[in-house]
């Protein structure tokens, strides 16, 4: 399983595509994986040094950095594995080649999220500003937050545990920050309760949330996919918020849709999409890979040179939904990380100026993760181990896509409107672009900002995300 897990805006990075793999440390054999494909790693115990033992060994064989790793590090003055770590990689962070993508997580938790999206939670993602304002970007079907009518735009004034306790947004921002907010709203566990206040359409109230398991739809049933007609001609839109199994289908249904109207233009939205399968970013360019030959590469997976017959590569492989598109609009933002950048990336080389990114820069992580697993201790490293490029072997935006397109337009993320319709800010720049309408190019400044220049709002990402919030960030 091949994971480019995501990348977003925020106090932690997530990853592009993640891949299950691999070969047990030390040998250059394969070990027998599990279902996922992930490699069964053992190294007897579960104390804290023998974990931290076995992270460093697999981070010595399979680390895409070797050079920047320590050649030795003592882990006792390091409370957690992820600490240790975290102290390994902290060179390749300072020179932004992996941005908090080499982490310990649980197997169990990880494989509910890729298998079907399934996470504890309010089912809400989140954005804030600065200035002390924090808002609904995004909500989810099935999760509490919209079944009390909390859903895009919908802005969270106060928190807490009760009505009396309630503390303002802008003292706890201004206290500590995004991780503050983060920390008010309580553990990411099915029975964690909170009071809000919020603000929607102007109306001001108290709503009691608890967090619930739910499985988030990748495609949205509300506004995932459709088709927008305007002067005489139609356009496809799909939103995709994550990269995970269940997208197959439904992105097969989306472009089945597309393909029967006849569409070749369309607008793809990956604007808080941090990342995911490598799979279901190779599935997604086959579908738009209708005029491509069996002979045209989409990317290249390579690891480091004495690791190099793991290396992967994916050819388009034409489906019986595939569509052939003219233009494609991508929607990005600094929350579109991994495995959304490998799709923009890997259509660069064939439509050129006919396809573009709309909003703002991307996050930039051009690499993916390997997993091994420690499965005694419910321990998964996801390891960065690869680099991702497309046919012109193309990927170094660790900075954001931006400066690599060919075309581009700045445009905001408008929540007074729902994502697709062609009067939000982004959507509108997309078809836009579609009918051949100019714009201002996105400039090449990283991709944090996940909003227009004038009301910059980042997605909340916590120090300690789990799978689900790193795949999906702003998730709580």
């Amino acid at each position: 399983m091949l994971a480019g897990c995501g990348g977003g805006a925020g106090s932690a990075g997530t990853s592009t595509s993640s891949i299950s793999v691999v070969a047990a440390s030390g040998s250059s054999s394969t070990p027998a994986a599990d279902a996922n494909g992930n490699a069964n790693i053992e190294i007897a115990g579960c104390s804290l040094r023998e974990r931290q033992n076995w992270a460093y060994a697999q981070l010595k064989e399979w680390y895409l950095f070797p050079d920047t790793m320590p050649a030795s590090l003592d882990p006792t003055p390091y409370p957690t594995v992820q600490a240790y770590v975290d102290a390994l990689t902290a060179t390749a962070r300072d020179q932004r080649k992996d941005r908090n993508f080499t982490y310990v997580t649980s197997i169990k938790s990880e494989d509910a999220y890729y298998n079907s999206g399934s996470s504890a939670g309010f089912g809400v993602r989140l954005s804030y500003e600065k200035a002390g304002r924090v808002f609904v970007s995004e909500s989810f079907e099935g999760a509490p937050a919209l079944a009390a009518g909390i859903d895009r735009g919908t802005e969270i004034l106060a928190v807490g545990t009760t009505a009396d306790n309630l503390k303002n947004v802008t003292d706890i921002l201004a206290d500590s920050g995004a991780q503050g907010f983060s920390d008010a709203l309580g553990a990411s566990t099915a029975g964690t309760s909170r009071v809000l206040r919020v603000s929607t359409g102007g109306v001001v109230s108290n709503v009691t949330l608890t967090k619930t398991d739910y499985t988030m739809t990748p495609v949205s049933n509300r506004y995932g996919a459709k088709i927008i007609s305007e002067g005489g001609k139609q356009y496809g839109y799909v939103n995709l918020r994550t990269f995970i199994s269940t997208a197959d289908p439904a992105l097969r249904d989306a472009f089945a849709q597309f393909r029967a109207a006849g569409v070749t233009d369309i607008v793809v939205d990956l604007r808080y999409n941090g990342g995911g399968l490598v799979s279901i970013a190779d599935l997604a360019a086959d579908l738009m890979g209708g005029n491509r030959n069996a002979t045209d590469a989409f990317e290249f997976a390579s690891y480091r040179p004495e690791k190099q017959t793991n290396n992967t590569f994916h050819y388009f492989k034409s489906q019986p939904q595939s569509i052939a598109p003219t233009r494609i609009a991508f929607i990005g933002t600094g929350g579109t990380a991994s495995a959304s950048e490998l799709l923009i990336n890997g259509m660069r080389p064939y439509l050129r100026n006919n396809v573009a990114l709309i909003g703002t820069n991307t996050y930039g992580k051009p690499v993916g993760q390997i997993a091994i697993d420690k499965t005694s201790c419910d321990d998964r490293m996801r390891i960065i181990a690869f680099s991702l490029k497309n046919a012109d072997r193309d990927g170094d935006y660790y900075d954001g896509l931006a400066s690599k397109m060919e075309s581009s337009c700045q445009a905001g993320d408008d929540l007074a409107y729902p994502m697709g319709d062609p009067r939000e800010a982004s959507t509108r720049s997309a078809l836009d672009f579609l009918q051949g309408k100019t714009c201002t190019k996105i400039g090449a400044s990283s991709g944090i900002t996940t909003m227009s220049a004038k009301r910059p709002r980042e997605l909340i990402v916590p120090v300690d995300a789990s799978t689900a919030q790193r795949e999906t960030p702003g998730l709580f």
